[in-house]
This record gives C-alpha cells, structure tokens and sequence, in this order.
C-alpha cells in the first residue's frame, strides 16, 4: 500500500509525520522523499546508502556548421530556451523543458539530444526502513524528472509512505499519483485551514481517497483546521498534541516512534487504522 503525506504548506510536519509512520510498522517498510528541492527524511534515518543513481534530461545541442538561423527552433519554444542573438543561436539549458519539439523541426537536423544531469536518487537502509530520497540540483527548473526515477525504486509488496513536497504544484501531482491513500497534514490555524482546503481540493481532482491528521493541536483551543474537516466529511485520522517531549526529540533529530514507547504506539495505531 502506498500512503502520501502531503500538505499546503511547509513546517505542517510533514516529514515528522511521514517518517514516525514508516518506522512504526512492525513489518519492512518503505520512506520515499519526493521533496526534492529540500530532502530531509535522510536527516532522522541517517541510513547506509547502497545504491546511488543519477537522474538527467535530454537538451539540445548546437551543430553550427549545419544551422541555417531560420529560426523556426526559437519560434516554437514556449519556455524561450533557445534564442537568435547576434545572428547565433544559443541554449539556455536551465529553462529548457526537454520537449524535444526544436530537434524535431528543425529542417537540417542541426539540434541533436545531449544529456545533463539534473538530480540524483539514493537507496539507503534504516533498521526495518528502505530509505528512498531524491534530490534536486540547485537552480533546476522542475523535479518531475527525480520524482519519476524514485518512483522506479519502490519495491512492491511493503507499506510505502511517500513524504511529498510542500503545496499542490506539478511535483506534487507527480508525488500522488501512484498513491492508494492521501494524509492530509494540517496546522490547527486560519492559515493551515487555507492549506488544507488546496491540498483537499488537489486530492478530489485525483480522485483520491484521504484524511487528515491534525499536528500541534492545543487542548480547549479553537482550531480551524478541525472545523474544515467537519465543514468538508474530511475524515480526521488523528490529532497530534503540542507536545515538549515530542518536540524536544525531533529538535535533536531523533524519530519519536524509535525512541518512546508511548509514540510508537500512537502511529502505529494511526498506520493500522490508514491500512484499514
């Protein structure tokens, strides 16, 4: 079962979250970190990295003895990567989207595929825990590729929790798309309802089935984010306490579910009653 963990924003606990119901299921389990502009799963497993693999896009390159400058190469790239200036054109790989539509009209095959690298993907251990993170180079445009190469390493046949970026934009879609079950991460402010209701609205497009699990919940407090759920039949997997001790262990990095009993328990409840 592949469970995603997303959420409007940053600092909801989304990672927290994802990584203690990794290493809650007493069964081998599955991390994958599709935040790849910022991992940091790797930062609480600290795991024995085994396999390392580079991930990269195909982008033209220039045959200046064959280029005719008619143009028609830079007429069509809506991303402006390649442009005339002095009468010679130029790539600007950083923008550039690897369509592939300037090497394919162009009439004297003058643009040919070269590949760059653009992010890699690490497989790592972590006692009961497959370790899956993938990181962007500083500077890319777009993560889609990385989160495609990480979703080539998840084996079959174990709980996977997939810790996606932050918001609802294209790596995030890309994040949820293989996914059977989305948790919704939410802060009990205005501002995480407001977050909440984008990733809620991003999960009915897909069509997923979700829940939410409420962090940083006050007792006696009002929380808006409790209030969206009712208001919207999003079903409310658990509520997570403003907790010292909690916070304290995920200050110094250490997994809570790992290191007290007590919040071991407590996700390994949430992740039997998800699978349910």
């Amino acid at each position: 079962m592949r469970i995603a963990v997303l959420s409007g924003k940053g600092g909801t606990g989304k990672t927290f979250i994802s990584v203690n119901l990794a290493c809650s299921s007493i069964k081998e389990s599955v991390y994958v970190d599709c935040d790849v502009e910022e991992p940091n799963g790797h930062l609480f497993f600290n795991p024995d990295v085994s396999e390392k693999n580079s991930v990269s896009v195909v982008i033209p390159e220039i045959d200046f003895n064959k280029c005719i400058k008619c143009r028609k190469c830079t007429d069509f790239c809506r991303y402006n990567a390649l442009a005339m200036i002095n009468d010679k054109l130029m790539i600007f790989k950083e923008v550039c989207h690897s369509c592939g539509g300037c090497i394919i009209l162009c009439p004297q095959k003058a643009l040919s595929e070269k590949k760059r690298e653009i992010g890699t993907v690490e497989t790592g251990t972590s006692e009961n825990v497959t370790v899956i993170s993938g990181c962007l180079h500083t500077g890319e445009v777009s993560g889609i590729p990385v989160i495609k190469k990480i979703m080539t390493k998840i084996p079959d046949n174990k709980t996977v929790i997939i810790d996606c970026p932050p918001g609802s934009a294209c790596t995030v879609m890309e994040s949820i798309r293989s996914a059977d079950y989305c948790i919704l991460a939410a802060e009990p402010t205005i501002f995480g309802a407001h977050n909440l209701a984008m990733v809620h609205d991003l999960v009915k497009i897909f069509n997923k089935p979700a829940g939410a699990i409420l962090n940083k919940c006050l007792i006696g407090e009002e929380n808006p984010s409790r209030k969206f759920c009712t208001d919207n039949n999003l079903k409310i997997i658990g509520e997570i306490p403003f907790d010292e001790t909690l916070g304290d262990l995920t200050a110094r990095g250490l997994i809570a579910s790992r290191k007290n009993d007590k919040f071991k328990s407590f996700f390994n409840n949430l992740l039997k009653e998800i699978i349910q």
